[in-house]
């Protein structure tokens, strides 16, 4: 069963959208566990995303996308 790598929705206050910035692993890796997988940027800060599983990461969203909190950006399978 895959798991979902979400934007948090707790990371910053302001009601915004972020920018996938980077991801820091290939489509197809293999990932492990709270490895640091990508980063995000608000109009303000720039943040780490870890993953939420061990697994093969599916890359959904490209680097530039704009995306909002809670968004699906990929998964572990």
């Amino acid at each position: 069963m895959a798991t979902d790598i979400v934007i948090p929705n707790d990371l910053w206050d302001e009601d915004e959208q972020t920018v996938l910035t980077t991801w820091l692993v290939s489509d197809g890796a293999s990932v492990e566990a709270e490895a640091l997988i990508a980063e995000i940027m608000t109009a303000k800060v720039q943040y780490e995303l870890y993953a939420p599983a061990t697994g093969t990461l599916r890359i959904k969203e490209k680097v530039d996308a704009v995306v909002s909190k809670g968004a699906v950006i990929g998964t572990i399978e």
